[in-house]
């Protein structure tokens, strides 16, 4: 079912893949065009609250700007969209279609179909993040981006990879506790947008300790793209996803398909 899943899925993720790939390079390779400080001084004009929301108060250097532009806002909002639409069609895609029965009528558990299903969304999402690792270092001299070690890209991707994955988990575990894809993607992505809400602008709307419920905080604020990699933060993200995928198995197996 792993194997067969990544085959049948292999030019969407294809597509995943390359356009998140190219947007990394194409905006990572603004940054000398940035770092000379005419772009600094002009965001020193906007809101303080703005620039504690995006990151926007150390933009000359390699890792700040990537950390608040690049990896910040594009590549995240991607791989939770990626995640989204990927565990949206794991469960919830084929019982709508009517292929789960087909599938389920094969000797395979529904806890076994859950899992492979979240493992080939896992595998996608680590596909996109070293694809993007190896295109940060494709244009790292020429970007001007040495200041950023090979070690603090690989771990920033890391944790890319385990934003989509958790996102995946949420989108499969919802669509196999409903069966409906339209529900799943549109509350995935709602929870989705109000965790990168939660996480920019906590301080603002007064919730400071709100940030800590949203996966974006334990993705980018212990700036791995400064500090390397952060193994308390990925190692709440992997388990918050583990423990979506969990509940959301034991749901499915609950579950009457036929209701």
């Amino acid at each position: 079912m792993l194997t067969k899943t990544l085959s049948d899925d292999r030019r969407v993720l294809t597509g995943w893949t390359v356009g998140a790939t190219l947007a990394a390079v194409m905006y990572a390779s603004f940054y000398p065009q940035v770092s000379g400080g005419q772009m600094a001084e002009a965001v020193a004009g906007y809101p303080e609250a703005m620039r504690e929301a995006f990151r926007l108060d150390d933009l000359t250097s390699a890792g700040g700007y990537l950390g608040s532009s690049v990896f910040g806002l594009i590549l995240p909002l991607i791989v939770m969209f990626y995640g989204t639409a990927t565990g949206a069609r794991a469960i919830a895609g084929d019982e709508e279609s009517g292929r789960l029965d087909l599938i389920l009528a094969h000797p395979i558990s529904r806890t076994r179909l859950v899992l492979q299903r979240f493992a080939a969304l896992s595998v996608g999402a680590f596909v996109i993040a070293v694809a993007i690792l190896l295109g940060m270092l494709a244009i790292r001299s020429s970007a001007k981006l040495t200041d950023v070690t090979i070690t603090e890209f690989a771990a920033q991707c890391l944790n890319l990879a385990l934003l989509g994955i958790v996102f995946g988990a949420l989108a499969i575990g919802i669509g196999a506790a409903t069966g409906k894809r339209a529900l799943v993607f549109t509350a995935t992505a709602g929870i989705g947008v109000i965790a990168y809400a939660l996480h920019s602008f906590a301080g603002q709307l007064g919730v400071e300790g709100g940030r800590f419920l949203s996966p974006f905080h334990y993705y980018i604020s212990g700036e791995p793209l400064k500090n390397g990699i952060q193994w308390a933060d990925a190692t709440v993200l992997l388990t918050a996803a583990l423990v979506l995928v969990a509940v959301g198995t034991v749901w499915f197996n609950r579950r009457d398909l036929n209701a």
